[in-house]
């Protein structure tokens, strides 16, 4: 997936989201997702390369960046928690859905159960 389409791509499927805001704290270089304040996915460029920055689980973030050129310990985040998504063949639609979805979701997670927008063990599973 080229560069503009990874932002555009993150984009839609972040705005699917129930109770997806779009801020720019960083300033309107940086397009922040967030979640009841938290945020859940950050897109900007870096050295002129887009990369998505999404919340992961420590497994699944060593998993991925084994097995993905293009995902990387994230940009400015704790690299632990957090992965950079790069433009490259091995990125397409389905995974890139699917990686915005489990960061919004591992954030929806922690939220009091009151102010949930969806149950994060249903929403976007099976």
């Amino acid at each position: 997936m080229d560069g503009r389409r990874l932002h555009e791509s993150a984009e839609a499927r972040a705005e699917q989201m129930p109770g997806a805001v779009l801020t720019h704290p960083f300033g309107p270089e940086a397009a922040v997702y967030k979640v009841q304040g938290k945020i859940f996915m950050l897109l900007l460029d870096v050295r002129d390369e887009p990369i998505v920055n999404l919340k992961v689980t420590p497994e699944d973030g060593l998993a991925l960046r084994t097995e993905y050129d293009e995902i990387k310990p994230a940009w400015h985040m704790n690299k632990r928690h957090w992965i950079s998504v790069h433009p490259g063949d091995g990125i397409d639609q389905a995974l890139l859905e699917e990686l915005v979805t489990e960061s919004y979701l591992l954030v929806v997670e922690k939220l009091p159960r009151a102010k949930r927008p969806v149950n994060p063990d249903t929403f976007g599973r099976g």
